[in-house]
């Protein structure tokens, strides 16, 4: 079966994960309108795709400048904050959403797909409390709706390449064992977003997703890296009592000094990715499954950290970079 073409209105374009499913959705001769910040000028998306600018934060400029009374097929959120404190967290991840999502309805879309995150499982931190504030809007919408949530992606655990380039050792929190998770390429969520637009059967659903398996604890990805690199593994453990004693003193001080508190979550983000797997979470038997964790793809975490080492390609933390 002829898969129809559809115009495809795209927010949050200018990320690695946009940029991706933006190129995959023209590979695929769909119609493409990117609504992007002023600052986004000087950062050229694919060529073939209609670029508004505009504000997300402003219903009235996502209305005009973005949808401006036009047709669409379907919206596709990459959105997501770019620190994770509270206040732009509640702001993109569910306010901006929001603004997105009424101007959708405005102009007649039947479906929209949400990039997610599988840590939502969970909810501890402000961030994932709004995104799940918008993902329980989005289903109650009365249109179809996609969200699919990713597990950890390549560049997310990379963050120790240069450590182990200049002969330094890769840091474990614990033992390096107590987590896991089937990390998946950009290129590889692409394909899988752009599919929620062309299959029937991914309407409408929750998607967890991963990349090719197995699952892999910290102490494997770091293990892999030295492999790579060709050079003899050096592990330093980081015992998680010091991420706790961070985080309490840093909870104690933004209590009473505002500056501080932003510094409090974001110690609270660290410590929740230290200790939480990015796996599918079993509520019955209160654990995380791998084999539940669904997996697709063909790009392998060795092949990125190749590409790192070789330096084809860059480290694309940005905002996000922990480690």
């Amino acid at each position: 079966m002829t898969t129809p073409l559809l115009r495809v209105f795209v927010a949050g374009a200018t990320g690695t994960i946009g940029r991706a499913t933006v190129r995959t959705l023209l590979d695929r001769g769909h119609r493409v309108v990117c609504f992007v910040r002023p600052s986004s000028r000087a950062d050229p998306l694919p060529g073939g795709c209609e670029v508004r600018i505009g504000d997300a934060l402003d219903p009235t400029s996502v209305a005009d400048d973005g949808f401006r009374g036009e047709a669409f097929d379907v919206v596709l959120s990459c959105m997501a904050s770019r620190s994770g404190t509270p206040a732009d967290a509640w702001a993109v991840e569910r306010d901006a959403h929001l603004h997105l999502l009424e101007a959708a309805r405005a102009s007649g879309v039947d479906h929209f797909i949400l990039l997610s995150a599988i840590c939502v499982q969970k909810p501890r931190l402000e961030f994932q409390r709004a995104k799940l504030s918008f993902e329980k809007a989005l289903r109650n919408s009365g249109m179809d709706w996609s969200i699919v949530r990713p597990t950890a992606f390549f560049k997310s655990i990379s963050g120790q390449i240069e450590r182990v380039k200049a002969g330094k050792p890769y840091l474990l929190f614990g033992d390096g064992t107590g987590t896991a998770c089937k990390p998946i390429a950009d290129e590889d969520l692409a394909e899988f977003m752009v599919r929620c637009l062309e299959e029937p059967e991914l309407r409408n659903r929750v998607l967890p997703i991963g990349g090719p398996g197995p699952a892999l604890t910290p102490r494997d990805q770091g293990g892999l890296l030295f492999e790579v690199a060709g050079v003899e593994p050096r592990f330093r453990r980081i015992p998680l009592a010091v991420m706790d004693a961070v985080v309490g003193v840093l909870g104690l001080l933004g209590r009473v000094i505002p500056a501080l508190r932003d510094k409090a979550e974001l110690a609270r983000i660290g410590r929740y990715y230290a200790t939480e797997s990015m796996l599918v979470w079993d509520a019955e038997r209160g654990t995380y499954d791998a084999e539940a964790t669904p997996e697709f793809g063909t790009r392998s975490l060795r092949d990125y950290y190749r590409a790192r080492l070789e330096g084809s390609v860059k480290d694309q933390r940005g905002e996000h970079a922990v480690l």
